[in-house]
C-alpha cells in the first residue's frame, strides 16, 4: 500500500500526485509505528537520490510534510529532514523549492521556532540575494525581453530608447529568479512558528519584507503582502493577554506604524492582485490588535483606502473589502469616515487623478456616497473641492468614470443645492436652457438620415483584442513603431484612460440618439409637480418625433418612448394583459392586421 502511494506521490501527472498526497494523509491515520518507520526510510532514500526527477524530489518532500503534520514523526526523521531540506531551497524546479519551504514550516510546527533560528541566515540571505538581478543574468534577461517585446508586437522607436523600456517591461512582468519561493519559505516558517515567532520580528527582517513590498515586479509585491499577512497574524493576542502588555507581547503592534504605511500603499496598488493581497494583510493586521483605542493611530491612513476598495472594479477586491469593512468597523463605518473626513476627502480627490481608470471610477462612487450617507455638516466644508474633482472627471476619457461622476454630482446637488450653485445651474435658472435643449433634440429627429448606424465610423472588420477601431485607425502613420500592450498584463502602466478594461470610446450622437436622451429627461422632469406644465408643452413635439419611421433605429426610439411613458409596473402589466385578451378574442392574425393597418412597419 505504501509503495503504491509513494509511486502516485512521485508521478509525473499532477492529478496523481495530488491523489497520492490525499491517500498518504488518510493512510497515516491508521499506520502503526513500524510501518511509519519504514515509510520514513523510503522518503529519506528518495531525498538522497541525486539522479531523481524533480517529481520524485517533490513527492518525497510532500510525503515528509504529511508525516510531520501527522504528528508521529520520529526524532531521527526530524533530524534527517533538518539536514537534507535546506539543499532543496535552491532547487532548479520552483515546485520543489516551494515544497522544501513547506517542510521547514512543518518542522517549525513540530519542533518550534529554533528551526527558524537554525536556518534564519540562509532564508534571509536567499531573499537578499534574489532582490536584484546580477550581471550574470543580463544575457538571458535580454533574450527573454526581446521575446516578450516580439510577442507584444512592439519595436523600438526613435523617441523610445529600446533598453529602458525593455528592462521595465521585463521587470514588471517576468519571474524574478528564486525570490518568490524564498518569500514563500519565510511565510511557511512564520505560519509554523505562530505566536512564538514574535521574538524574531526585528528591524532587519521588516526592512527585507518592506523592500519586497516596494519591488518593481508585481508578483514579488503580491507574495510580499501575503508574507506580511502571515506575519501580522502572529500578533493576535493569546487569551488573557492584557492591553498593557501589547508592546512586549505583540511585535506587530510595536512596529505598527511601519506596517500601516506599507499596507496603505498596497491597498492603492495599480495591480488588482497586489491590492487583494494587501487587503488580506490589512484585515489580519487590524484583527491582531485587540482594542479599538490601539487601532485608532492607524486609521487615518488605512480607513480612506479600505473604504474606496469597497467600490473597486475587480470583484475579488471589492467583495473582500466590503466584508473587511463590516468586520473592522462593526457597523460604525459612517462614524469612522466622519471622524477622519479630512483624510478621506484628501485620498478620494487624489484617487480621481489616478492613472488607473478603475480607481478614478471607484473614487467618484465613494464621493457620491459621502454626499448621501455622511452627516451634511461634516461634509459641507469640503463640497467645493469634491465638486471640482468631479467636474474634472466629467471630461474623463473613460465613460464609466464620466458616468460615476454624473451620479456623484447628482447626489451632491440634491443634498447640497445651495453649496452647488457655484458650479451648477439649479432649479428655475436652468429650466430655460434645459427646455431649449429638449426642443432642439426632438425637432432634430426629422433630420435623421435613413441609413442610421450606431457605429457608422467604425471599421467593420473583426476587432483586434476585442477593441473597436475607427476607419482612420488603419492610417499607417498613426501606428508604425508604436507600443502595443497585451490584454491586461500591462494595462495599469498606461496613462489615464489606458488598459484593456478602458472604455475610451466616443462618437457624436445621431439626431435620434439625442432625442432618445431627451425622452429620458422629460420623464424625469414629469416627476416634479412644478414642471408638469412645461413637460405638457413638449408633448406635441414628442408625438411628432415618434411619427418619423424613415430611419433604421426608429424602433429603438419607440421602445424608449414606450418604456418612459409609464413606469408603473401594474399599469404596464394591465396593458400587456389587455393585448393578450384582445388577441384571444379577435384572433392573433386579425389583431396583427389591425396593428399593421396603423403601422405597416
Amino acid at each position: 500500500m505504501a509503495d503504491e502511494i509513494l509511486k502516485n506521490l512521485c508521478s509525473s501527472v499532477k492529478l496523481e500526485r495530488d491523489r497520492g498526497y490525499q491517500k498518504l494523509t488518510d493512510f497515516l491515520k491508521r499506520l502503526d509505528l513500524e510501518g511509519l518507520f519504514q515509510l520514513e526510510l523510503e522518503i529519506i532514500k528518495l531525498l538522497d537520490d541525486n539522479d531523481a526527477s524533480w517529481e520524485t524530489r517533490h513527492g518525497a518532500l510532500m510525503g515528509a510534510k504529511a508525516i510531520l503534520i501527522n504528528g508521529n514523526a520520529s526524532d531521527d526523521f526530524v533530524v534527517e529532514l533538518r539536514v537534507k531540506t535546506v539543499k532543496f531551497l535552491d532547487d532548479a524546479e520552483f515546485r520543489v523549492r516551494i515544497a522544501a519551504g513547506e517542510v521547514l514550516g512543518a518542522l517549525c510546527r513540530k519542533v518550534g521556532p529554533e528551526i527558524y533560528s537554525s536556518f534564519r541566515s540562509a532564508i534571509l540571505e536567499g531573499i537578499k540575494s534574489n532582490l536584484d538581478r546580477d550581471s550574470l543574468h543580463e544575457t538571458t534577461e535580454q533574450q527573454q525581453t526581446e521575446l516578450l517585446l516580439e510577442k507584444l508586437g512592439s519595436s523600438p522607436g526613435k523617441d523610445r530608447p529600446h533598453g529602458a523600456d525593455a528592462a521595465q517591461i521585463f521587470h514588471d512582468t517576468a519571474g524574478w529568479k528564486s525570490l518568490e519561493t524564498w518569500m514563500k519559505c519565510l511565510q511557511s516558517v512564520v505560519e509554523g512558528c505562530g505566536h512564538l515567532f514574535n521574538q524574531y520580528v526585528d528591524q532587519e527582517l521588516l526592512d527585507l519584507i518592506f523592500i519586497a513590498l516596494l519591488h518593481t515586479n508585481r508578483f514579488v509585491r503580491e507574495t510580499g503582502y501575503y508574507v506580511c499577512s502571515t506575519l501580522v497574524s502572529i500578533g493576535k493576542p493569546k487569551e488573557g493577554m492584557e492591553a498593557l502588555s501589547l508592546e512586549e507581547e505583540n511585535a506587530v503592534y510595536r512596529h505598527g506604524k511601519q506596517f500601516s504605511q506599507h499596507l496603505g500603499k498596497g491597498l492603492a496598488d495599480n495591480w488588482s492582485q497586489v491590492r487583494l493581497a494587501a487587503s488580506v494583510a490589512t484585515r489580519q493586521f487590524l484583527k491582531s490588535i485587540p482594542t479599538d483605542a490601539a487601532k485608532e493611530q492607524f486609521y487615518p491612513f488605512l480607513i480612506p483606502r479600505m473604504c474606496l476598495n469597497r467600490y473597486y472594479v475587480a470583484e475579488g477586491v471589492r467583495i473582500y473589502s466590503q466584508d473587511t469593512w463590516r468586520q473592522v468597523t462593526g457597523g460604525e463605518g459612517k462614524v469612522l469616515v466622519a471622524k477622519y473626513i479630512k483624510e478621506v476627502v484628501d485620498y478620494y480627490i487624489e484617487a480621481t487623478d489616478a492613472d488607473n481608470h478603475a480607481v478614478r471610477e471607484a473614487a467618484c462612487a465613494c464621493i457620491a456616497e459621502l454626499g448621501s450617507k455622511i452627516d451634511k455638516n461634516v461634509v459641507c466644508p469640503f463640497i467645493p473641492r469634491l465638486l471640482e474633482a468631479l467636474l474634472i472627471c466629467f471630461n474623463d476619457d473613460s465613460w464609466p468614470v464620466r458616468d460615476a461622476a454624473c451620479v456623484a454630482c447628482g447626489n451632491f446637488v440634491m443634498c447640497f443645492p445651495e453649496e452647488s450653485r457655484i458650479f451648477w445651474f439649479i432649479g428655475a435658472e436652468s429650466l430655460e436652457t434645459v427646455l431649449a435643449k429638449i426642443k432642439e433634440g426632438l425637432e432634430g429627429v426629422e433630420q435623421q438620415p435613413a441609413s442610421s448606424d450606431k457605429y457608422h465610423d467604425l471599421d467593420k472588420a473583426p476587432a483586434t483584442y476585442g477593441v473597436v477601431k475607427k476607419l482612420r485607425d488603419n492610417d499607417m502613420e498613426l501606428h508604425t513603431d508604436k507600443q502595443m500592450y497585451s490584454c491586461g498584463s500591462l494595462a495599469p502602466k498606461m496613462g489615464r484612460g489606458g488598459g484593456c478594461m478602458d472604455h475610451k470610446f466616443r462618437k457624436e450622437p445621431e439626431p435620434w440618439e439625442l432625442a432618445d436622451g431627451c425622452v429620458h429627461l422629460l420623464a424625469e422632469m414629469s416627476n416634479h409637480q412644478d414642471l408638469v406644465q412645461h413637460v405638457s408643452q413638449m408633448l406635441p413635439l414628442l408625438a411628432k418625433s415618434a411619427s418619423y419611421h424613415h430611419y433604421t433605429h426608429h424602433v429603438c426610439y419607440m421602445e424608449t418612448l414606450c418604456k418612459q411613458s409609464c413606469d408603473n409596473a401594474l399599469t404596464s402589466s394591465a396593458a400587456s394583459q389587455c393585448l393578450n385578451q384582445l388577441s384571444g378574442f379577435l384572433g392573433p392574425n386579425i389583431l396583427k392586421g389591425r396593428v399593421e393597418q396603423y403601422n405597416p412597419m
